[in-house]
């Protein structure tokens, strides 16, 4: 899997015009699903993520995780994080498909309300509208085959 994480002042989705979900102070996450992941994968990333200290405590250093901050997460799927940029036209045959990459989706925002955080989402394969107001900005990459 990979994802894109970033500490967020407000974060929301739109899909034909309406808003789809929206939060808060969190993280915006940009998920992407590969071929060769499995709900392993998908816990174990929502596991670091939730449990990553990015936000600022009383000394200006990164020092606080999303519990501590009480943030929440909007997470977007993003299959061309598996994009083939070898030629001019990115190819995306590198991520898994629908009938894989939808329930490790599923999985992945489901463990993240396990651990007791507001989960909101988009909608797998839309047209989305994503808007962000970047706090830093403070923006990790992940990817779980490195």
């Amino acid at each position: 899997m990979r994802a894109v994480v970033t500490r967020v002042k407000s974060a929301s989705v739109e899909i034909e015009g309406k808003i789809n979900g929206e939060i808060g102070q969190g993280y915006l996450v940009l998920l992407g699903v590969g071929p060769n992941d499995t709900e392993e994968t998908a816990v174990k990333l929502a596991d670091k993520i939730c449990n990553l200290r990015i936000f600022e405590d009383e000394n200006e250093k990164m020092n606080l995780n999303l519990e501590q901050v009480a943030g929440g997460i909007l997470v977007v799927s993003q299959f061309t994080l598996y994009a083939d940029t070898s030629s001019r036209r990115p190819g995306f045959s590198g991520a898994a498909r629908p009938d894989l990459a939808i329930p490790l989706y599923e999985k992945f925002m489901a463990r993240c309300r396990e651990r007791g955080f507001p989960v909101e989402h988009g909608e797998f394969g839309a047209d989305m509208q994503v808007f962000s107001q970047n706090d830093g900005p403070v923006t990790i990459l992940f990817d779980t085959e490195k």
